[in-house]
C-alpha cells in the first residue's frame, strides 16, 4: 500500500528531476545562443523556418532562359528553361514569381502545385511546364544548399555510383529529319547503312539508338524497323507525334524494336497513357520539359511500377543536365542518359561532375544542384542576338510543312 508520506517523497524527487532537466535545457540553449552563428544545427533550423523567396531574375541566352531565385538569407538557386521562345518564357517566369514572392522555397511540392494549378486554362502545355521546370530546379538548388547536400541526397540518396551517358565511345544515336509518308528502297537503305556503319564502329557490345524525331510517318518507320532489325538497336526514339495513342499502339504491333517515348510528354498525366497501353519500353522524359526534378522523379516511379526504365532526354546546358542527373542517380530503374557538352557556352558554368572515357558520369558533389553560373559571362552572352530556330525546321522537298 502506498502511504501519503511515500507519495509526497516521490513527488519531491520528480520535481527535483524536472528542475534539473530544466536547468540543463537552459544551459544548452544558452550554449547554443552564445555562438549561434557558428553552430550548424541552430543556423540551419532558423534558416529553414524563416527563409523566404525575394527575387527572380530571368535571363534569355540564345535559345535558353536562365533563372536565378534569391532569398532573404543570401542563398540563391539556379534553373534552366529549355525549348521555348525565350523572351516569352522569361516574361512568363517573371509573372509567375507573384505566386512565389515571400514563400518558403523548401516547400517545393506545395509551390509546384500552386503554380501548376494557378489558372485552370494554363495548366499543362509546354509554356507552363517548361517554365515551371526551371523554377523547380532552382527551388531544389536552394534547398540542397540550405541543408548542405547534393539534391539526390534529398531524393532518398544515390542508387548507383555513376550514371551511364551517351554519346560516348560505346554509345551513339542516329537521327532522322522529315521523311515522306512511305520510303523508297533507296531512302530506307540510306538509314540502314548509317546503323550498319555504327554497329561496325562500336562493335557487338556498343549501344545504338535511332531518333525518328516524330518525323517518320508510320509506314516509313515500319519499313525502316523491319530492315534494321539485324543490327540490334537499343531503341527507336519518338516513333510518332504525340496526341493519338492509337498510332503508338499500331506501331508497337508491327515493330519488334523497343520504343522510347516521352520527350514531349509533360507531367505524370501525359505519361500514364503510354504505360497503361503498353506502348512504352523506355520513358525518355526530359527534366527541363516535364516540370523539373519533382515531376521527373514521379514519372520514374510510375515507370518502375510498369517495369519501364528511364532514359532521360536532355538537350540543355550543364545546368539542366545536372538537375536531370540527380534524378537518374536516385532512382532504381534507369537505362542511359543523354548529354552534349557543346551546348553549354564556354566559361558560363562550373559543374561538380565529370564523364570518364567509358561514358560514365560521376555523381554531382556540391550542395544543391551543383552547377554554378558565372554571372558576368551570363550578362555578356545575353547581349548577343539569337535567331529563332523554327523557320528552318519541318519542310518537305515540295515546300509542304512536315512534322519534326
Amino acid at each position: 500500500m502506498t502511504t501519503r508520506r511515500d507519495w509526497l517523497t516521490s513527488m519531491g524527487t520528480l520535481t527535483a528531476g524536472c528542475l534539473t532537466a530544466a536547468a540543463f535545457k537552459g544551459d544548452l540553449n544558452a550554449a547554443l545562443g552564445a555562438d549561434n552563428g557558428n553552430n550548424p544545427a541552430a543556423n540551419v533550423a532558423d534558416r529553414t523556418s524563416s527563409i523566404k523567396l525575394t527575387k527572380l531574375t530571368a535571363t534569355p541566352v540564345g535559345r535558353k532562359v536562365f533563372l536565378k531565385l534569391e532569398t532573404n538569407h543570401g542563398i540563391t538557386g539556379w534553373g534552366e528553361i529549355d525549348q521555348l521562345e525565350m523572351n516569352t518564357a522569361a516574361t512568363l517566369a517573371r509573372s509567375i514569381f507573384e505566386l512565389l514572392d515571400g514563400e518558403n522555397p523548401t516547400r517545393i511540392e506545395h509551390l509546384w502545385q500552386k503554380i501548376y494549378r494557378s489558372h485552370r486554362d494554363m495548366r499543362g502545355g509546354p509554356f507552363m511546364t517548361h517554365t515551371l521546370a526551371g523554377i523547380d530546379m532552382a527551388l531544389w538548388d536552394i534547398t540542397g544548399k540550405l541543408w548542405g547536400v547534393p539534391v539526390y541526397r534529398l531524393l532518398g540518396g544515390p542508387t548507383r555510383d555513376k550514371v551511364l551517358m551517351y554519346p560516348s565511345p560505346k554509345a551513339t544515336k542516329i537521327g532522322a529529319g522529315p521523311q515522306p509518308f512511305a520510303g523508297s528502297p533507296q531512302q530506307i537503305e540510306g538509314f540502314v547503312k548509317q546503323v550498319e556503319d555504327a554497329r561496325k564502329r562500336l562493335g557487338p557490345d556498343g549501344l545504338i539508338m535511332f531518333d525518328a524525331h516524330c518525323a517518320m510517318p508510320p509506314p516509313f518507320l515500319m519499313q525502316f524497323a523491319a530492315a534494321v532489325k539485324p543490327y540490334d538497336l537499343l531503341y527507336i526514339e519518338e516513333p510518332a507525334v504525340p496526341g493519338n495513342i492509337e498510332v503508338f499502339k499500331r506501331l508497337k504491333q508491327h515493330i519488334a524494336i523497343p520504343l522510347a517515348v516521352g520527350e514531349q510528354a509533360r507531367t505524370i498525366w501525359e505519361v500514364i497513357a503510354y504505360l497503361q497501353e503498353g506502348v512504352a519500353d523506355i520513358l525518355q522524359v526530359d527534366c527541363a520539359h516535364t516540370g523539373g526534378i519533382s515531376q521527373m522523379r514521379k514519372i520514374a516511379i510510375l515507370g518502375e511500377a510498369y517495369h519501364v526504365p528511364l532514359a532521360p532526354h536532355c538537350v540543355t546546358t550543364d545546368m539542366g543536365a545536372t538537375a536531370s542527373l540527380h534524378v537518374s542517380a536516385s532512382i532504381p530503374f534507369f537505362l542511359i542518359h543523354e548529354y552534349y557538352p557543346s551546348i553549354t557556352p564556354p566559361g558560363l558554368m562550373k559543374k561538380s561532375w565529370t564523364v570518364d572515357m567509358d561514358g560514365y558520369a560521376s555523381l554531382p558533389q556540391e550542395p544543391g544542384i551543383g552547377c554554378e553560373v558565372d554571372e558576368a559571362v551570363l550578362l555578356e552572352l545575353s547581349k548577343k542576338p539569337s535567331p529563332p530556330e523554327w523557320p528552318t525546321r519541318g519542310r518537305h522537298p515540295d515546300g509542304a510543312i512536315a512534322d519534326y
